[in-house]
């Protein structure tokens, strides 16, 4: 991807979403051009020169100090996400050591002991993903969960974005709240590509994403990140319907591309229910869902 579009794009993005009035600042005129902030608005804000901003948002990050990078953030109210992204954007566009990008490949497998604390898990479905979303390794209440990844006799690795704008199947699947699914999606994969640019099948992702799929286009182009640390699944199963499920990730320190995100339904609930259909129906299909110790790594779909 082209880091200096990126981070024009991105600073142009945030600034129209501001009006000066949440800025504290003075609207003189009704007919202003631009929906947000101008730029020499910004520039104020964040106590710089207007010619200095200017040449930000064109995507010369090289050489901005972390002082600078804040006071941006600040001016453009930038949250948790937004601002980490800047910084990305901004460690992008310096040359870095050959040594530094190696250590941003993605993982495609966990380790044995991963795998053993997966299967302790038996009354909460959980799995394994890369930051580029594929599918890697789940107990069996993970699994019986996604079995629509796994339909057709697909193993792991599976990568979810692909099967949710591609696969009929991921759209019925993700189809309970579609745009709230849609944007949590591409709100990851954008900032891994910040975070991550120089990973070949990421860009290679998402380039056929976006030619390939129109929601995924529009999500894109709105520039949004997040953080997707804490929240609620909303999944339509084929076996046990609707089931929304709280959910938390947590980062593996020894394989830190990894995220292993464990759920929950509340005590007494619909959705409670419907994670004890679903364990009992794994139990009775284990042949149908894929195993927790697949040897290798086949091709995502």
């Amino acid at each position: 991807m082209d880091s200096r579009n990126e981070i024009k794009e991105f600073l142009a993005s945030r600034r129209a979403r501001i009006t000066p009035q949440q800025a504290g600042l003075p609207a003189y005129g009704g007919n202003r051009r631009v929906p947000g902030l101008r730029r020499e608005e910004v520039a104020m804000l964040a106590g710089m020169s207007v010619d200095y901003y200017v040449r930000i948002e064109r995507g010369n990050l090289g050489g901005v100090s972390e002082t600078v990078l804040d006071a941006l953030a600040d001016a453009l109210r930038l949250d948790e996400a937004e601002r980490a992204h800047l910084h990305d954007l901004a460690r992008a566009a310096n040359p870095e050591p050959r040594r530094r990008r190696r250590a941003g490949r993605q993982q495609t497998q966990v380790s044995p002991n991963v795998q053993r604390i997966l299967d302790s898990m038996t009354d909460a479905p959980a799995f394994v993903r890369n930051s580029r979303l594929d599918f890697l390794a789940a107990n069996r209440l993970g699994y019986a969960l996604y079995a629509p990844l796994f339909a057709d006799g697909r193993v792991p690795p599976v990568n979810i974005a692909r099967f949710q704008f591609l696969d009929p199947r991921g759209r019925e699947f993700f189809g309970l709240d579609p745009e709230r699914a849609t944007d949590n999606t591409v709100a990851l994969l954008r900032t891994e590509a910040g975070r991550n640019p120089h990973d070949k099948a990421l860009t290679d992702l998402i380039g056929e994403l976006v030619t390939r799929s129109e929601d995924f286009r529009t999500a894109w182009a709105k520039h949004n990140v997040r953080l997707h640390q804490t929240g609620f699944k909303q999944v339509h199963h084929p076996v046990v319907g609707d089931i929304t499920l709280a959910f938390d990730a947590m980062e593996l320190p020894a394989q830190p591309s990894l995220t292993v995100s464990a759920m929950s339904a509340e005590p007494g609930s619909r959705d409670a229910d419907a994670l004890k259909l679903l364990a009992s129906w794994a139990a009775t299909a284990e042949d149908a869902l894929p195993s927790g110790r697949q040897k290798g790594c086949p091709r995502s779909v």
